[in-house]
């Protein structure tokens, strides 16, 4: 175990369980997830990438994707 991951529980323990218990839930949610998107990746074939990545070039020249800079503007 690492020390940060160490500490982290150190101050887990200090909580009352009620929150220990939804911070646990929250990261065993968080691994689950992790694990079925490493699983997804994996089994992702090239041909499957390319399909991909040839359905963005066709939104992106469609004009059909929101540019970042309008989702998150760069501050002035």
């Amino acid at each position: 175990m690492t020390e940060l991951l160490e500490r982290a529980i150190a101050q887990l323990k200090a909580l009352p369980a009620d929150e220990q218990d939804a911070i646990a839930s929250r990261l065993l949610r968080e691994l689950e997830d992790e694990r079925t998107w490493k699983a997804k990746f994996a089994a992702t074939t090239d041909e499957q990438w390319d399909n991909i990545a040839e359905r963005v070039r066709q939104e992106i020249a469609g004009g059909e994707i929101t540019p970042l800079d309008e989702v998150f503007p760069s501050e002035p």
